[in-house]
């Protein structure tokens, strides 16, 4: 009996060599700190060390001047600490210009240091091909695709099959009820998140989730639309400006019987309602019409005041200034309003291209397939909005830009400023979200996103150890570990979300220490940043280089309302940070009971 146990024991080990040796040895992912695993045969590979500043057989050990480096550089939790606490400190470095200065560059330049330029990976290869820099259409990549022929499909770690989707959704995703973001963020943020991003975020859906069929930047075609034709189409050719037409006594964008640009309104949507837009989705809630219209009247605005200082130019030449200092004012509130909201830093950041000029610093961007994952945000969405008293739901919102009309621009605003966005986190997404969540987590797994620790990794983060470390919550980390079995098994979209949050921050550490090199890279390669750019005649001169750097979310909306200005901020007003962890922890604890209670109700 014993010489048949051993028998088969042996048979068992060489089974399972025999695998061990059929599988791709990259999957296990053994070359570290961003060495590149390069296979030799089937079971052997090689780590290509270049560049990294580490050496030996996995990039595993570092350079003398790295080990220092290392040594000397905070970890990024206790950076993110620093700059969010001692706010005696950072008051004297916001006040010497120098100081400042100084630290703004540094954020620049580390936080766009760690983005690949040229691009380097596309969805279709695990490895660089030319496809990846010249092919435009493709979103590019932080990390290459998981082998197609790895154990599992995130590599070596985790069940061979993952959790599914629709699981994931209903038990994780779904908001039983509303939980508030703790750092009391409002609808105006949540919609300027949405209305900015979609310039550059344009999935390819007819061609797969890894395209896109947009630009790679900041170029506000969410203003002008998605090309030359549709631009032509939403202009008025009189002194530079954008067609508007006058409803009660405001200005807003025309109607798309009279401006026939491409849109998505579904057919049960009066002609009253359909409006001409710059993107083809900014129809669907009223939130990004006020934006769409906002952004009209700021490009006419301008127009008003390079036609002031040169009675000389043409419409074209007019318009054109006016669309580079619409940049411009874009990335200045984008920076110094809405970043500076979302980090919570009491640093206080700039809009300075031109502390960049002395430095190498290439000025082109791609968008990665990973950021425009992390960056679906819908759990800001709340259950309901109050404008001047009355209450919508997110489904009376659909597709009802007549309800800004409605109400005028300067209640919508008050209304948006007051109405408080949701926390970004798990069991938080609306209803009528969730089916966005579930595409989201099956594409990811079509591109074969690599695990959430491989990315934590990339960007220099240290591997989560566990999935209560993960999440800080017993019971969530247990239904987790039942699901997933490896907490390098985790798939990425569904760590982002379970993940719990930094203090004083609206984001877990990965969201912000992934989005943050995304976002500075993005921003500051514009062409307009440049060198060639970036200077008083490419904007009309001094007032209209002044209009970029005295831009702000409180002018950009006060000088396009009529009468008295609300309260204009990305936190609502008179906002106090108190025991929000506690407030967070009950509407969870509720949000259990009531999960509980719909898992009896469906078991019975």
């Amino acid at each position: 009996m014993k010489h048949i146990n051993l028998v088969i024991s042996v048979a068992l080990v060489g089974a399972m060599v025999t695998v061990c040796s059929t599988a791709n040895p990259c999957c296990s992912y053994p070359c570290q700190n961003r060495g590149v695993c390069l296979t030799q045969g089937y079971d052997n590979y090689i780590c290509d060390c270049t560049g990294t500043e580490f050496y030996g057989q996995n990039c595993e050990t570092p350079t003398f001047m790295k080990k220092i480096q290392l040594w000397l550089k905070p970890s990024s939790d206790t950076l993110n600490g620093i700059l969010t606490n001692y706010p005696w400190l950072w008051a004297i470095v916001n006040y010497f210009p120098s100081l400042s200065n100084f630290v703004m560059k540094k954020v620049y330049t580390m936080r766009s240091a760690m983005v690949d330029t040229p691009p380097t990976y596309t969805s279709d290869h695990t490895y660089i091909t030319w496809q990846a820099a010249a092919n435009l259409s493709y979103f590019t990549r932080a990390l290459p695709p998981v082998p197609l022929d790895c154990p599992t499909p995130l590599g070596v770690w985790g069940k061979k099959t993952l959790p599914d989707a629709q699981l994931i959704v209903n038990k994780f995703m779904r908001r039983d009820r509303f939980i508030p973001d703790p750092r009391g963020s409002n609808a105006l943020f949540a919609f300027f998140a949405q209305h900015f991003t979609h310039q550059f975020f344009k999935t390819d859906f007819k061609r797969g989730p890894g395209f896109q069929w947009g630009g790679h930047g900041v170029d506000v075609s969410h203003v002008y639309g998605k090309d030359k034709g549709v631009e032509n189409v939403l202009r008025s050719f009189q002194n530079g400006k954008l067609r508007v037409q006058e409803i009660n006594g405001e200005e807003w964008p025309p109607f798309l019987e009279n401006a026939d640009v491409p849109m998505t309104y579904p057919p049960s949507v009066p002609k009253e309602s359909q409006f001409a837009l710059g993107h083809k989705d900014f129809g669907l809630l009223p939130g990004l019409f006020m934006y769409a219209t906002i952004w009209v009247r700021e490009h006419n605005r301008v127009c008003d005041v390079l036609k002031g200082e040169h009675p000389e130019w043409d419409d074209e030449q007019l318009f054109q200034t006016a669309k580079l200092i619409i940049i411009g004012e874009t990335i200045k509130i984008v920076i110094e309003d809405y970043v500076q909201h979302l980090s919570n830093y009491n640093f206080k950041l700039t809009f300075k291209p031109e502390l960049l000029f002395d430095v190498p610093h290439q000025y082109q961007n791609r968008i990665a397939v990973e950021f425009n994952h992390l960056y679906h945000w819908h759990p800001l969405m709340p259950d309901s909005f109050n404008i001047s008293g009355t209450v919508y739901t997110v489904k009376d919102f659909m597709f009802r830009p007549d309800i800004v009309i409605k109400h005028g621009m300067n209640s919508f605003v008050e209304g948006m400023n007051k109405q408080r966005a949701g926390r970004m986190s798990h069991h938080n997404h609306h209803p009528l979200t969730l089916n966005v969540a579930k595409e989201t987590i099956e594409h990811g797994r079509q591109l074969r996103f690599q695990s959430l620790n491989q990315y934590r990794k990339r960007f220099g983060l240290p591997p989560i150890k566990s999935f209560l470390e993960l999440t800080g919550d017993e019971t969530l980390a247990k239904d987790l570990e039942e699901l997933y079995g490896d907490i390098d098994g985790m798939e990425f979209y569904v760590g982002l979300l379970m993940e719990k949050l930094r203090p004083k921050s609206i984001f877990g550490s990965s969201i912000i220490e992934m989005g943050g090199p995304f976002s500075v890279k993005g921003l500051m390669s514009n062409p307009i940043c440049s060198p060639k750019y970036w200077k008083p005649s490419t904007f009309g001169g001094e007032t209209g280089f002044n209009i970029i750097k005295t831009a702000s979310l409180k002018k950009l909306l006060c000088l396009n309302m009529k009468g008295e200005c609300p309260s204009v901020s990305f936190r609502v007003p008179d906002f106090v940070e108190g025991d929000v962890e506690a407030e967070v922890r009950n509407c969870c604890q509720n949000n259990k009971r009531s999960n509980d209670s719909h898992n009896r109700k469906t078991e019975f």
